[in-house]
C-alpha cells in the first residue's frame, strides 16, 4: 500500500484547505503523539496486575515500573503516529493529530518514539527486573513494528492479531510485582486480548467509511457489515466467559463476580442487539465536524424520515452503545480486581 510522503512534518493532503496561519509545536502536541488516552487505560490495567499479584513492593518501585510503562506506551504511540501519518490524514478521527495536521515533524515523532523506548525498557530492566523490562520491549516492537507497520495495512484480523500489544500490561505489571508471571497474570491478558475485537469492530461499523477512505482493511471493509455483525456476537460469547473465569483460578472474589457475571449480561444483550441490527449497512451519517468518538444519541429524526433509514439510524446506535459499554466494562471489571487487592479481600476458587 503506497504511503503519502511527508516533506518537513507535513503530510501531503490534497483535500486539506490552505491557512495563511502557522502555529509551532507546543509541548501539549508532542504529548498528543503518546496517546495519553490509550496511556491511561495501559497504566490501569499494568497497576491492577502489579497489585492482583498481591506481593510486597516498596512504593517507589512500583511507581517506577508504572512509569516505565506508561512512558513504553507513550513510546508506542509516537511511533504509530509517525509511521500511520499518511493514513491519519485521510480519516476524520485522526486527522488532527501532530504530525498529519504539520505541528511536528514525523522525523520527531520517530525520534520521540525511540528515546522513550530505550528509556523505558532499560529502566525497567535496572530498576525492576529484566522480565518486566523484556515484556515491555515486546510490547513495544509488536505494536509498532508488527501491528502499524504489517498488520494494520495487511489483514482484516489486524485487530484481533494486533490486540496482543495491549493486552500485556497486567502480565507486565505483575512480573514487576514477583519476577514471574503466572497463569493469572496471562488470564488477565486473555480478556484484554478477546475484548479488543468486539470493542473496535462496534466502532468500525459505525465509521467504515473513513477506514476504507484511507484504505485500512478494517473487517467490515473487507468482508462487510453483516460479518463483522456476526463476529462481534462470537467474540462477545468466547468473552464474557473468560470474563468471569477469575472466580475460579483464585484470582477475583466476590465483587468481581458480581460485577464479571452482571455486566457480561449486559455486554452479551448489547452484542445481539448489533448482531440482529442493521449497523453499518448505511454510511456514516454525522456531520462532518462530529467528533467519531461521540457516543451521544443523534438529533430527533424527522418525521417524514423512513422506517428503512430509522433502522438504520437504530443499528448505528446499537452499535455507538456496544462500543461505549465495552470501555464501562473493562474498566469495571479491572477496578474490582484493584479494588479488593487493594482492600485485601478474599478471593475465590469456585469449583468447576
Amino acid at each position: 500500500m503506497a504511503r503519502t510522503p511527508v516533506l518537513s512534518g507535513h503530510v501531503l493532503n490534497p483535500d486539506a484547505e490552505a491557512t495563511e496561519t502557522v502555529r509551532h509545536a507546543r509541548w501539549q502536541d508532542y504529548f498528543q503523539l503518546m496517546k495519553p488516552r490509550v496511556m491511561s487505560l495501559v497504566v490501569f490495567t499494568a497497576l491492577t496486575g502489579l497489585l492482583a499479584a498481591r506481593t510486597p513492593i516498596h512504593p517507589l518501585l512500583g511507581a517506577v515500573a508504572v512509569f516505565c510503562i506508561a512512558v513504553g506506551a507513550g513510546a508506542s504511540g509516537a511511533l504509530n503516529m509517525w509511521y500511520d501519518a499518511d493514513i491519519d490524514a485521510k480519516m476524520r478521527r485522526t486527522r488532527g493529530r501532530p504530525v498529519p495536521a504539520g505541528l511536528v515533524k514525523g522525523e520527531e515523532a520517530a525520534t520521540l518514539g525511540v528515546v522513550l523506548s530505550i528509556l523505558s525498557v532499560m529502566l525497567m530492566g535496572v530498576a525492576i527486573n529484566w522480565l518486566a523490562a523484556g515484556l515491555l520491549a515486546f510490547t513495544i516492537v509488536f505494536y509498532a513494528v508488527v501491528y502499524t507497520m504489517w498488520l494494520k495495512r495487511w489483514t482484516a484480523q489486524n485487530i484481533v492479531i494486533g490486540g496482543l500489544a495491549g493486552a500485556l500490561p497486567p502480565a507486565i505489571g505483575w512480573a514487576a510485582a514477583t519476577g514471574h508471571a503466572p497463569l493469572n497474570a496471562w488470564l488477565m491478558v486473555l480478556i484484554i486480548f478477546l475484548w479488543t475485537p468486539p470493542h473496535f469492530w462496534a466502532l468500525s461499523l459505525y465509521i467504515s467509511t473513513d477506514y476504507a477512505k484511507a484504505g485500512v482493511p478494517m473487517l467490515p471493509v473487507v468482508k462487510g457489515a453483516k460479518e463483522t455483525r456476526k463476529q462481534v456476537l462470537l467474540y462477545s460469547l468466547i468473552l464474557i466467559p473468560i470474563c468471569v473465569a477469575p472466580v475460579f483460578t483464585g484470582l477475583g472474589g466476590w465483587l468481581y463476580l458480581a460485577v464479571s457475571g452482571l455486566g457480561g449480561l449486559v455486554f452479551l444483550v448489547l452484542a445481539w442487539r448489533v448482531f440482529a441490527s442493521n449497523a453499518g449497512d448505511a454510511a456514516d451519517p454525522r456531520p462532518a465536524d462530529r467528533d467519531l468518538y461521540e457516543v451521544k444519541d443523534e438529533a430527533p429524526a424527522p418525521k417524514n424520515e423512513t422506517a428503512d433509514k430509522k433502522a438504520l439510524a437504530g443499528g448505528a446506535k446499537n452499535a455507538r452503545n456496544l462500543f461505549a459499554f465495552s470501555i464501562l466494562y473493562l474498566f469495571a471489571l479491572f477496578a474490582a480486581l484493584l479494588a479488593e487487592a487493594v482492600l485485601g479481600l478474599p478471593t475465590l476458587e469456585l469449583p468447576l
